[in-house]
C-alpha cells in the first residue's frame, strides 16, 4: 500500500460517528475531513432505504468538495415495531429529537413486553462514492443484534447505545469502551470491509 495520505470527506455532521471513523480509519493512511469544511451542513434524507440514503449524503458532499466520501446511514430495527425506527432512528420523536427523546419514545413503545419480545439490531450501510458521478459506489454493511432494556444503562456512546442490550458483552453498547465497541459494532464491521476494499 502506498504511503502517500489519501484526503477523504466524511459525510456526517456526527461528532460520535466522526471519532469513530477516524480511529477506525487512521491506520489506512487516510485522512478524514468534514463535509462541514466544504459547506454542506446536510441533505435531506428521502430514500427509502438506509442505502438510498447514503447515497444521497455522499453525492453531496462529493459535488462540494470535490474528492472522494464516505457516507454512512445507520439506524436501530426492533423486530416488535416492525423494524422502526430503522431509516428514522434520529428523527424517531421528531426532526430536532435529542438521543433522551428518541429513547424515551421507544421504551414507551416497547412497555410491558418480555425480554424475549425486545429483540433489535443496529445496521450500518456504508457508501464510498470516487467522485459524485460514480457508477459503481463501493457499499458495506454492518449488523449487530442484541435487545432493547428497559432502562438506560452507561455513559459511553450516542444514540440508543445505552438502551442496546449485547448479550456476549453483558453490558449495554454504551456501557462499553470505545475500544471494545469498535471491534465489534456495525459500524465497525461494515468500516472493516470498506477499510479491506481501499487498502486492497
Amino acid at each position: 500500500m502506498s504511503s502517500e495520505i489519501r484526503q477523504i470527506v466524511l459525510a456526517t455532521g456526527n461528532h460520535g460517528k466522526l471519532a469513530e471513523f477516524q480511529h477506525l480509519l487512521g491506520a489506512h493512511n487516510i485522512k478524514m475531513l468534514t463535509q462541514k469544511q466544504f459547506g454542506v451542513t446536510g441533505v435531506e434524507e428521502t430514500g427509502l432505504t438506509f442505502v438510498e440514503n447514503a447515497i444521497l449524503k455522499a453525492r453531496a458532499a462529493a459535488e462540494a468538495s470535490g474528492l472522494p466520501v464516505i457516507a454512512d446511514d445507520s439506524g436501530l430495527e426492533v423486530d416488535a415495531l416492525n423494524g422502526a425506527p430503522g431509516i428514522y432512528s434520529s428523527r424517531y420523536s421528531g426532526e430536532n429529537a435529542s438521543d433522551a427523546d428518541n429513547i424515551e419514545k421507544l421504551l414507551k413503545a416497547l412497555q410491558g413486553l418480555p425480554v424475549s419480545e425486545r429483540t433489535a439490531r443496529f445496521q450500518c450501510l456504508l457508501v464510498y462514492l470516487r467522485h459524485a458521478n460514480d457508477p459503481t459506489p463501493l457499499i458495506c454493511q454492518g449488523t449487530w443484534e442484541g435487545y432493547i432494556i428497559e432502562e438506560p444503562r452507561g455513559d459511553h456512546g450516542f444514540g440508543y447505545d445505552p438502551v442496546f442490550f449485547v448479550p456476549g458483552m453483558h453490558s449495554t453498547a454504551a456501557e462499553l469502551t470505545p475500544e471494545q465497541k469498535n471491534s465489534q459494532s456495525h459500524r465497525a464491521m461494515a468500516m472493516r470491509q470498506l477499510a479491506e476494499k481501499l487498502t486492497a
